[in-house]
């Protein structure tokens, strides 16, 4: 069943499409949004991906790890990355909030390959458009590799907005298809295995999987001043205000502003690149750069709030779920694509063939952690953080396996393989 809108109306009560009061007429309920501030929605992070060769002379800049290294004209700060990025190295320029992610871990350095990642904050986003943003970003991308080719890009979009803050059941209310869900209420420091914050007494709902599609609800206000970058995101909360300092929309300094985030990764921007169509030529969109992708925004900000669902009661969605979906709009100076473009989402499932790489990838795999005698639950893990595990899940709940039962079924293989191979063998 779909899920429905309540009705919107004005304080006359005359139903309009933009009204801020929502009546239920099922309870009888009345929710005012009238003093609900939307400060502001825009693009928070951009990835854009690259492929191609590393130019030799790039190397000599991570000889000295720490150093400060003159690149394109600039000064960067250069070192190692973790693993966890799937990259090697890094440049680093915080002043022009540009990171550099060089040397793909699962790709030679001799041979072309998703060498480059480069990563974009905030305030850089904020002072370019996106076709000089490009530029700028394919700049760099020229100047480390030869042979260069845009791979596809992952965006962040973040609404900021006060007099709302998240209900106290809101993950009992939450309805997506993610499997992952994190409540992290209260709690001052947490740790993940890509990322370590510290939010003060903040509170932080996370579903879904940063490999997917992620929705982000947290305590702006105290994450910007737990990284001392309160002052820079409060102008840019007041550059709407009015200039009347008693007008009700302007920011409020006094109150805190929570964010509600959606998170795509380039995995995902691609199946809407490869499944989205243009409703005048009919054409698929087929976009791979941030800049060719960034009329499409506002459509990627709706599909993220019907995939995500907070809802009322069964069936209906809460009123600010409605009310931040139709009412709010991705600030870029660009024309929205939204009405012209029908969002698809393109995937590719293990339905397309038999099964047999997977199931011959499995038994490789088991015989590969017997020999270096890795644990079943640490190779679980490891598999579920693997670009390929969607197949794999996929391909064995067809076969009615649960990821319980893929565990278990990996286990037994593996003391199988103990106890007729032997553990080194």
């Amino acid at each position: 069943m779909a899920v429905k809108d309540l009705l919107r109306v004005n304080r006359e009560f005359k139903e309009t499409p933009d009204g801020r009061v929502f009546f239920d007429s099922h309870t009888a309920v009345i929710t005012d949004l009238t003093n609900v501030r939307l400060l502001r929605c825009g693009v928070d992070t951009v990835r854009q991906l690259y492929r191609g060769l590393i130019r030799p002379e790039i190397m000599c800049l991570f000889e000295k790890p720490g150093a400060m290294v003159e690149f394109a004209g600039q000064i960067w700060h250069s070192g190692r990355v973790s693993k966890d990025s799937g990259y090697q190295y890094k440049l680093q320029n915080a002043d022009l909030g540009i990171i550099l992610l060089v040397k793909n871990f699962n790709a030679k350095i001799d041979a072309i390959g998703a060498h480059l990642k480069i990563e974009v904050s905030p305030h850089a986003i904020d002072a370019l458009s996106p076709e000089r943003l490009q530029d700028r970003m394919d700049y760099y991308a020229s100047a480390v590799l030869t042979h260069r080719e845009i791979n596809q890009c992952a965006v962040h979009l973040a609404l900021d907005l006060q007099g709302w803050k998240p209900p106290v059941d809101l993950v009992a209310r939450m309805h997506c298809r993610a499997r992952t869900q994190r409540d992290i209420s209260g709690i001052n420091e947490i740790n993940w295995t890509t990322k370590s914050s510290t939010y003060g007494r903040g509170e932080t709902f996370m579903f879904g999987s940063a490999s997917g599609v992620q929705l982000a609800i947290y305590n702006k206000t105290e994450q910007a001043r737990a990284t001392d970058k309160l002052d820079y995101w409060e102008s840019v909360w007041k550059r709407r205000d009015s200039f009347d300092p008693q007008d009700p929309d302007n920011y409020d300094p006094d109150a805190d502003v929570w964010r509600v985030e959606l998170r795509y990764h380039h995995s995902v921007i691609q199946q809407f690149a490869s499944g989205s169509i243009d409703l005048k030529s009919g054409a698929l969109i087929d976009t791979s750069s941030f800049a060719a992708f960034a009329g499409h925004l506002d459509g990627l900000w709706r599909y993220g709030l019907r995939q995500f669902k907070l809802l009322c009661r069964p069936g209906y969605f809460e009123p600010i779920w409605t009310l931040i979906r139709e009412d709010v709009r991705v600030d870029l100076p660009v024309d929205s694509l939204l009405d012209d473009t029908e969002y698809k989402r393109y995937y590719k499932t293990s339905r397309g063939f038999s099964g047999k790489n997977v199931e011959l990838f499995l038994g490789n795999f088991v015989s590969l952690l017997a020999r270096e005698k890795v644990g079943a639950k640490k190779a679980f893990k490891t598999l579920q953080q693997w670009d390929c595990w969607p197949v794999i899940r996929d391909h064995y709940a067809a076969k009615e396996m649960t990821q319980d039962d893929l565990y278990k079924h990996i286990k037994d293989l593996l003391t199988e393989r103990h106890v007729r191979w032997g553990r080194a063998v």
